[in-house]
Formats: structure tokens, sequence, C-alpha cells
């Protein structure tokens, strides 16, 4: 579907949208969402809710979109993120095995260049990242979400893309007693399993409204089933010509020889991945109103999120020198192929991953006299990813495979043999956003009907790992404003301590990964037992239409097992199976901010038309220090148990390594607002902002990653990393025609320098030797550096109308983006750079809110973009680029107020089925293709 298409198909749809909800019964409810007060209309609900956010944007001094719950426990969609993505500008991330909304992009900026702050405070992650994952947040009683997308200097200036301030409920907003609660269940189209969420919401304010407690609680249980299927990365290499024929000679083969530039899939499977995300939401709030100038509020927010996760596939792994019967398209990409002798591997895997942050802040508001206010404001904000180390991502493969007693694999029909690997390739139909790679020949020994024969199924690797994060936040700020006769001044400092540590185990690093691998007898290798016992099998998944809509053949089963049941059977004790700490995992960061800002700001007229200018700076010092362990390869093994894989014998004894680094940077903010007319404004906004480096991108050691014959990778970070910086321009029109309705259009530049890039480069390491090649071993090496510079430049063009006291009306915005640094296909140098997240998007809201009814229907469009630099697998052209094809997704709710208390609602999103897919280089190298399917809320709400 072409873009003009999609532009006519959102303007049908929202045009029929209206009329469909305009044929809607009016039931007879008391009139209690509009009141005549006079000659004002208070509106509640939805109307409600959208006149306060206009209302935010048009007071704003610079360039402002808020979302704003339509009633207390009411916010307009389960997810934070969900919400957020029907602002102009404003397109999310979704998780592919959830499709779960957890990040956001701002014109065409990720997570990583956002600043989520709640409360003005800013929220620790023990990712690593910059970003915050928003399924992690509930939205149950969430107040208010403003989107900064030009600075406002009194929360900061870190961020390229915005500022997404939440703001959460406090005793004082509505004095006296207030309680709310709901209870819902959801459930999944594909897993059908109702699972329950609750929430409930106590405030109360005392002795005559001088002191307030507010306390909530939330649960949130939902279960996805997802399928997959994958490809984790298209490696770039030279080919042989004779790779196009059926066998090569071994003078075919000469290195010398390899010259056709191509890219082939190291990999390719398919999972069904089941999740059950558990959620705990907490807030306990006070308030003192300490004397009649004086405020103080203490606040503690806790939340936990548990996803338990279990994954049951299959997978094929090809070595680009054993390709035979290798077609190309016009790119270079390998459209199909044979491998002689491939294994199948069934993997089975069990995790658990907890996500847990608790802020705890004190704020004072002192109002010292009436032209002098101050904001005092403290916090500790503590993430920590699997706290007590008890997460855990445990995986088993089992399988056939081959044994090659005539040497490699080097011919399809020669004079190797096999026993029961199979001739596999794969065949590449067409694009990626509707059509699967194709696996054939499978089987053992080529029979596709003996696919999941059990007879000859033996042991393969164990892949187990348990990571453990930890981010501490501590903040201190002070704000003054001075205010009279049209002048205000904000003036106040900031400072901010980040602490950052990491650490994981694996079974890389202690030889436990191939320790017990070769599929056993039956695969005439060693080392594994075949066949397995029948006890350890769950059942058969069967891949009949797995990716419903995509052309293109999968395996036709999936075989369930349990992992833990083959550890068991290996080794009873437990103490040869696990995994170890490995010690280029630790990395500590410790990053102090200390920031100084003032901002002047003016309220007057230019002969009758309402002026308003602004000007401010912060001035930010940062001092960094990053110290991990070091330790090198002495030598590499190839395996007796795995004819492709090699280990590493030993390591160099490890040592600390530590680094540091300061910067300044002094970022100033201009916002000019003009009202032309009671209904016109005209904004012009400039600043310089900046980002931030990932945490774990500053570390000073070098880790291995997937050592394979013919694919040797590592990465390693860079501790003096600088921030990214950006020259912000915007100009803005505003015209509010009526009531609850405006129209705006804003055009934005953006000039970044100091763009960070994965650099990556092929270079040895400590003089190893390749066991495969008896030459000294060439890894692919990915680290990060400060390179170029790029300009993103876009329009966000938005409508709210309400049809007076119809209670319809629906609000529509697109963005349209583009940059100077779009990613060269052509270019296999390995220092190809693009700008990455920048998609043209647009949202059409059409609602109903009238007589206690309201019913809502959101349509979101995003056109395919480049989501990142860097695939699972590849790299040796450089970094090789991860797409994301064009999706569109459907949500619906409504409710209905049986009384004016009692409120009964239902949700549905992605009714229309929508699929999430990635590519690599060119549209045909298929990476993730995920269908989530659909999923349905119920429930009722209460307040008192």
């Amino acid at each position: 579907m072409n873009k003009l298409n999609v532009s006519k198909w959102l303007i049908g749809g929202g045009v029929s949208l209206l009329a469909v909800v305009g044929s809607m019964p009016a039931y007879a409810q008391a009139a209690d969402t509009a009141a005549d007060a006079g000659s004002e209309i208070i509106v509640t609900g939805i109307r409600g809710s959208l006149q306060r956010n206009m209302d935010i944007k048009r007071a704003a001094s610079g360039v402002v979109d808020a979302i704003s719950a339509e009633d207390i426990g009411k916010f307009p969609d389960a997810n934070v993120a969900d919400s957020l993505q029907r602002l102009p500008g404003v397109s999310i991330q979704r998780s592919g095995p959830r499709g779960e909304a957890n990040g956001v992009t701002v014109r065409g900026f990720g997570g990583d260049f956002n600043d989520t702050q709640f409360d003005g405070r800013h929220l620790s992650t023990a990712s690593g990242a910059r970003s915050v994952d928003f399924s992690t947040i509930g939205s149950d009683f969430v107040s208010e979400m403003s989107v900064y997308k030009t600075p406002e200097v009194t929360l900061g200036a870190s961020a390229i893309g915005a500022t997404i301030n939440v703001m959460m409920p406090k005793p004082f907003d509505h004095k006296g007693f207030e309680l709310a609660a709901k209870a819902s269940g959801a459930v999944q189209n594909r897993n059908g399993n109702v699972r329950p969420s609750g929430a409930m919401l106590i405030s109360n304010t005392f002795a005559d409204d001088t002191f307030g407690v507010l306390a909530y609680a939330a649960y949130r249980r939902v279960d996805t089933t997802t399928n997959q299927v994958f490809i984790p990365g298209w490696i770039g290499k030279k080919f042989f010509p004779c790779q196009v024929k059926a066998a090569c000679t071994t003078a075919e083969l000469d290195p010398n020889n390899a010259t056709r530039v191509g890219w082939f899939p190291q990999q390719v499977g398919a999972n069904q991945v089941t999740s059950k995300d558990e959620r705990f939401d907490g807030r306990l709030a006070f308030q003192w109103q300490a004397g009649e100038n004086v405020v103080l509020t203490v606040d503690d927010n806790f939340s936990r999120q548990t996803i338990h996760t279990d994954t049951y596939g299959y997978g094929a792994w090809f070595n680009g020198d054993d390709l035979r019967n290798v077609k190309y398209d016009g790119n270079g990409t390998v459209v199909d192929f044979n491998q002689f002798g491939t294994p199948m591997d069934f993997n089975a895997g069990i995790q658990r991953t907890i996500n847990q942050t608790n802020i705890t802040g004190i704020n004072l508001k002192w109002e010292a006299t009436s032209n002098l206010k101050f904001d005092f404001d403290g916090s500790i904000s503590r993430s920590i990813l699997n706290p007590g180390n008890d997460g855990y991502n445990d995986n088993m493969d089992i399988g056939y495979g081959g044994t090659n007693p005539g040497g490699p694999f080097v011919s399809t029909n020669g004079t190797s043999s096999t026993i029961l690997g199979a001739n596999t390739g794969l065949a590449i139909l067409g694009p990626s956003k509707n059509n699967l790679p194709s696996i054939h020949d499978i089987g053992p020994a080529g029979n596709i009907a003996r696919f999941t024969d059990q007879s000859v199924i033996g042991n393969h690797v164990i892949v187990r790992g348990a990571p453990y994060n930890t981010d501490l936040v501590k903040q201190f700020k002070a704000v003054g404003t001075w205010q009279q006769d049209g002048l205000k001044i904000d003036f106040g400092a900031r400072y901010s301590e980040d602490k950052f540590h990491q650490e994981s185990q694996n079974t890389f690093i202690n030889g436990t990964f191939a320790r017990y691998a070769g599929y056993g007898a039956p695969s005439g290798r060693t080392g594994s037992i075949a066949p397995l016992p029948a006890n350890i099998y769950q059942g058969i998944i069967n891949t009949n239409n797995f990716i419903p809509g995509f052309k293109g053949t999968v395996a036709p089963a999936i075989i369930k097992y349990n992992p833990y049941a083959v550890y068991n059977l290996l080794d009873p004790s437990g103490k040869t199976v696990g995994p170890a700490l490995d010690p280029s995992s630790v990395l500590t960061v410790t990053e102090k901010t200390w920031a100084g800002f003032v901002r002047f700001a003016v309220d007057t007229d230019l002969g009758s038309m309402p002026f308003h200018f602004s000007a401010g700076v912060r001035d930010e010092y940062t001092k960094l220090e990053a110290t991990a362990i070091g330790q090198l390869p002495v030598n590499l093994v190839r395996s007796d148990n795995d004819p492709t894989l090699i280990t590493v014998g030993t390591y160099t004894p490890q040592q600390p390594i530590t680094n540091s680094t300061t910067y300044n940077y002094l970022l100033p903010a201009f916002d000019v607002k003009l009202e032309i007319d009671p209904k016109f404004v005209l904004r012009l906004d400039a600043s310089r902002t900046l980002t931030r480096p990932n945490l774990s991108y500053l570390k000073p050691n070098l880790s291995l990653g997937t050592l394979r014959k013919g694919s040797l990778a590592a990465s390693g970070g860079n501790p003096n990393l600088k921030p990214y910086l950006a020259d912000n321009f915007d100009i803005a029109g505003e015209f509010y025609y009526q009531q609850n309705s405006y129209i705006s259009v804003d055009f934005f530049l953006k000039y970044i320098s100091n763009f960070i890039v994965g650099g990556v480069k092929t270079q040895t390491i400590n003089g190893v030797i390749d066991p495969f090649t008896g030459q000294p071993a060439q890894f692919q090496v990915d680290s990060k550096v400060n390179g170029p510079d790029g300009t993103v430049k876009g329009v966000e063009v938005a409508i709210q109308q309400v049809f007076g006291d119809s209670g319809f009306g629906f609000n529509a915005n697109a963005t349209l983006v583009s940059t100077n640094r779009d990613f060269n296909t052509a270019d296999i140098s390995g220092s190809a750079f693009a700008i990455t997240g920048l998609a043209n998007s647009a949202n059409l809201v059409a609602f109903y809110d009238k007589h206690g009814f309201q019913a809502r229907v959101a349509l979101n469009w995003r056109d395919s973009y480049l989501l990142a630099l860097g695939q699972t697998q590849g790299g040796t052209f450089g970094a090789e680029p991860v797409n994301v094809n064009q999706q569109t997704q459907i949500d619906a709710s409504a409710s209905y107020d049986v009384t004016k208390q009692f409120t009964v609602f239902a949700e549905g999103t992605n009714l229309n089925n929508s699929k999430y897919s990635t590519y690599g280089r060119f549209s045909n190298q298929s990476l993730d293709t995920f269908a989530y399917g659909r999923r349905f809320v119920f429930g009722a709400r209460f307040k008192y």
C-alpha cells in the first residue's frame, strides 16, 4: 500500500467511523458530562480531557503536547506509551514477543534520546540505556503526561527528542475523601486465558484540608502467546564463484577466488513464545500545608514487573563457505541455497525477568513573598534488573545432526558423508512485509516425515544466562521564581548522581555451552545422550498458518520439552550444567552532573497582540568514571562435539580497568509566542540540547561474542564517548477556532553532531590462532565512537474537532520527517552511518461522548523506518541495519456510566491483527516476524 492510498484510507476510515458512531443510540442517562455554568461549558470525560490538553498546549511557553486522565483512574489507555502515540510526532516501539508498547520515539528520536521523569524527577533504569521501558509504568492513576518537544530549562535539557513528564496524583489535587477502584479481565485471542487486573486509590484530607494522605495499589496480569519466524542476521561476505554449483573442488575454494559480494542468513528458525507479564504498582503520598505559604510533599512510588517466558522452537545454522546451489538477486542477497549435512536443533527456553523500581521524593514549595517562590526537591530512584539475582534465562538445544568423515562440509553430492543431516536450504520469496523465509529439504537424512522423530534426537548445547543490573539515581533541585508586572525570572541549580552496575553469568565462559554437545550416537557423534527419554517431551506445536497473511514455508512442527529434565539427565548434581560469572560483563559507571540555570520571560503587548518572550540557559558539567574487568583469550580450540564451534581454551589473568572523563556544555533556549488574535498563536523556538551516551557503551574492556567457523565476533566499549549535541529550531502556528477544537502546524529542524556510531572492524585479538585456518583469528569487533553529524527536519500537523454538543469528535495528526543521513545500502566499507528511528506517521482517534456513553476508535499508522544499526549476527561489512516494516494498528474502547459512581467498560487492542516485522539491508532480507494477535479487556470502575 503506497502512502497516498494510506492517506486516503485514514481519511475515509475517519469519515466512516464518525458515521457509524453517529448511528449509535443515545442511551437515556443523566447528562452529567456537561453542565451550564453561566456562559461557560464545563465538560468531563473524553471532551474534558481533550480541553485540558488543548489548554496546556496553548498556555505553554514552548512546544508542548499533553494527555490528561478523563477522570481519576481513567487514563485513555492501559499502557502510557499507547496514549503517547496519539500525539503528533510521537510513535511507539513494541516488544516483539509480547506486542506491548515499551518505548516511544519523538520526532524520529527513540527512547535513548528522551528524558522520562516522574513529577519532574529523572527516572532510573537498570537496562544500561537511557530509555525507560513503558511497559513497567502503570497508567491506572496517572494524572497527566506532558511531552516537551522544546526544552523546559527548569526540568532539563538532556533530551534531543523530548522530555516526558509523568504527573502522579497527590492528596491536595482533590480536597476531601476520594475512593476509586477498578477490576478487569484481559484475554489474548491466541492464548485464551482470561487474567485479572485490579486497582484501588484512596485519598483524604484532614485538619481543615491542611494534611492529606493518598495511597494506591494496582495489579495487572497479561498473558500472550506469540508466533515468531526469525533470521538473527544477514552476514556479508565474498563468495566463491563455484558455490552456484552443487559441488566445489579444493582448488576452487582457494581464498583468492572469493570475489562475489553477497549476504546470507546464518540461521533460520521459528518460535512460539508464551509470556506471563505481572506488574504491581504502589504509591503513598503525604502532603502538609505547613503554613499559609508552605506545602510539603513526601511520596514513594514502587513498581515491580515479573515476566515469565516459555519459548519453544527450532533452528538451522548455516556457514557461508558451505552453501551450494546458491542463487543471488540483483543486490547480492542469497535467495536460495542448499547446505550439505545441516543439523536441526529444537530449542526450549524458560526465562524469568524482574524489573523493579522505587523512587522516593520530598518536595517543599514556599511562597516567600507575593513575588518570590521557591521549589526544593530531592529524590532517590533505584532500579534493579533481577533483584537478588533471581532472574534467569535457561535454554537447551536438542536435535539431530551429521558427521562428515571426509572433512568439512564441501559438497552436496560429493565424497563427504552424513548420517542424519540434510541438504537444508532457504528460499527468499519476496519482500519481508508479507513473505517468510522458506526452509526446505529438512528432516533426518532429508525425510520431512521424520522431522520430529524422537528416536534419533540427542542433546546438543546448553545456553544459560543470568543478568543482574542496578541503577541508583540521586538528585536534588532548587528552583526560584520571581514574578512581577509581566516579568518572570526562573533560576536554580540541580545535582544528580547516577551509579550503574551490571554483571551477568553465562555458559560460554566456563565451557558448559558445548560440554555435552554432539547429538549422540544416532548422528554418529559422541558426548551426548540419544535417543533422549520420552519423559522429557511435553507435546507438539503445529505450525499450520503460523503467521497469518504471510507467504512462505516453515517446518511442520515444533517440539515442546522440559529443558530442566535434560539438565538433570546430563548431570543430576547440577554442577556441570550451570552458568558462571563472565568477568568481561562486569561494569560500574558513576556519572555526576552539576547544572545551573536561569530563564527570563516577558509577557507584554506588540500593539494589541499579546507577546511572550523567554530566554534561558543551562550549564551542565559532567564527571564520569567507568570500571571493568579486563581479560583476553590466550588460545582458541575446536569443539570435539560440534564441527563448527570454537571455544576459548584459556584467558589471560583478570585485571581491573578504570577510566575517567569530564565534559561541560552550555545549553541555551529561546521561545517566542505571539497571539495574532484571540484565536491564532504563532511560535518561534530555538535551543541546544544534548543526549548522553548509554551507560553500557562506556565499558573500557573487550567482550567476546559468538565464536563459530567463519564467524568470530567481539564488542568493545568506549569510556571517552561524548554526548550527542543538537541545535533545534521550531516555527509553529496554532488556530483555536472554537471550544475544544484547534488546528496546528509545526515545522522543526534539528542539526545533530557527535553522533555515536557502531564501527565494525576486522582485527586480531591477542594474536590467537583460528583453529580452522591455522592463521591469526580475524574478529569482527563492534565498538562505539563519536562520529558524523546529520540533519533532521519535518512537519507536524494536528487537528482536533468537537462537533458542538453532539458528543461526536475526533483528533488526527500526521508527522512527515526526513534526513540527509539515510542508510546507503551500497556501502560495504564498514563505516556506513544513518540516523535511526525516523518514520512518517499518522493517527486518527474518533469518539462519541454523551449521556454517560463513551466510545473511541484509534488508528495508528507508521511507515517503514530504520530501527538500529547492528543485527544480532553479522557485521563483516560494518553494522548491518535493522529496518521495521510499515505497520497499522486499530484499537477501540467503550464505556457506559451505569450510575455516576459505577462504570462498565471494554477495550480491544490490535483489532486488525497487525504483525510486526523487520528486515536487513534490503527489503527481502527478513529478520523477525511476530504475530502477537488481538487483546480484549472488560471490566468495571467505581468512584466515590
